[in-house]
């Protein structure tokens, strides 16, 4: 069966079409990128084949799928004969709001709640719909699944996702912890318990997903009962350019200060803030790290930050969870960095870590535990795979169907 995976953002769209089978394998990849700006562009990689890169006009998300449907039957870089070929498309929602606790098929009331929820997403919700809309007008007999980023984490008790804010704003304006990277959280725990031989459902597990956006979840028994991220993605954790936890009096006070509207104020802590803000110089760890080693001391304080937020939710999980058997990093940073992976765990000692430092050293992109055999409380690095989570989720809900 082949799944094509779609993650419609809110100016781009990246793709995979994976067969899917016991042993899944990528058949193609690419992405789409700064749709509506003259500077856009199309990356089309096929497996096997030669990559291709264009620069091209993309006015709307529409022509966006329209290539890249074309790039894949295309005879040169194609990788199918036809378009008959794809047996469903699954697609990243990035809100589901309190509709969906699990991945669902498709249809006009599915699509009638994830529109109700494009207030909660605004730049990601409509964007999906725009890939749901155009796959059910070019490809209309192909099932559809919603793979949503918030429902791993529609677990979590009521104490832990209400704001200390009047009741009647969670009531009326649905203003809750949502938390997102749930695909990511899922899978990784899952995964992990499965290489370690572990019954998941008896096991307590914090999951670090660090990336440009990161976020870490509190895992219990295979549940999620806490997650760093909140109403928004941009809560929690310092991140690539989003503030993370801030003082909302803070916030206030720049906006009066800076005569910030709101949507500048939204900006500013989406787009201007966290390590790329601290630094001054970069969102990205390479070019962070990079500057550190020609004495860039704000650098240097942007990646302490960063470290010590990790460290300091990783605590606040154990005492929320009553203590924890394997502590997960993942992500673009959590599987390749080695520093703040150890600067993370390092003063984890407590909570029962030995953390294995050389061994850390030599470990980038793959599934290994980097703690060492006597430790207490198990560390492992685990590679993430979102779209494969799709795909997995949309090929059983079809063969359900």
């Amino acid at each position: 069966m082949n799944i094509l995976v779609l993650n419609c953002g809110s100016s781009s769209i990246k793709y995979q079409l994976l067969e899917m089978s016991t042993d899944p394998k990528l058949v193609a990849k690419g992405i789409v990128e700064k749709i509506g700006l003259p500077t856009s562009a199309f990356t089309h990689v096929p497996t096997g084949k030669d990559k291709v890169s264009m620069e091209i006009y993309i006015p709307n998300h529409t022509v966006g799928i329209n290539l890249i449907l074309k790039a894949l039957i295309n005879q040169e870089h194609g990788v199918i004969s036809s378009l008959e070929e794809i047996n469903a498309v699954g697609h990243r929602v990035a809100h589901g709001g309190e509709f969906f606790s699990e991945s669902t098929l498709i249809n006009s009331e599915v699509l009638k709640k994830i529109r109700l929820c494009s207030e909660l997403a605004p730049l990601h919700n409509p964007a999906n719909i725009k890939g749901i809309e155009t796959i059910a007008e070019v490809l209309p007999k192909v099932p559809q699944a919603a793979v949503f980023d918030t429902s791993f984490h529609q677990s979590l008790p009521e104490k832990a996702y209400i704001y200390g804010i009047p009741y009647e704003y969670y009531e009326n304006l649905s203003v809750r912890r949502y938390g997102f990277h749930g695909t990511s959280h899922k899978y990784v725990a899952e995964k992990a318990c499965k290489i370690l031989g572990w019954n998941i459902n008896e096991k307590k597990i914090i999951t670090c997903h660090l990336g440009n956006g990161s976020s870490i979840a509190a895992i219990d028994g295979g549940k999620s009962v806490d997650t760093s991220m909140g109403f928004t993605p941009v809560a929690g954790l310092v991140m690539g350019t989003r503030c993370g936890d801030l003082d909302a009096g803070a916030l206030l006070y720049i906006s009066e200060k800076e005569n910030l509207s709101v949507q500048q104020a939204n900006d500013f802590i989406n787009k201007k803030s966290g390590i790329a803000g601290i630094s001054g110089v970069t969102s990205d760890f390479r070019e962070l790290h990079a500057a550190i080693g020609k004495g860039n001391e704000r650098a240097k304080l942007a990646l302490d930050v960063f470290c010590y937020n990790v460290k300091k939710y990783i605590g606040a999980y154990a005492a929320a969870l009553n203590g924890v058997d394997l502590i997960i990093l993942t992500g673009g940073i959590g599987e390749n960095d080695f520093y703040v992976r150890e600067q993370s765990c390092s003063g984890l000692e407590y909570l029962g870590v030995k953390f294995d430092a050389e061994l850390n050293k030599t470990i980038r992109g793959v599934d290994r535990v980097i703690s060492q055999t006597d430790s207490k409380t198990t560390v492992m690095t685990v590679t993430t795979n979102e779209e494969l989570v799709i795909a997995t989720d949309t090929m059983q809900l079809v063969l359900k169907k």
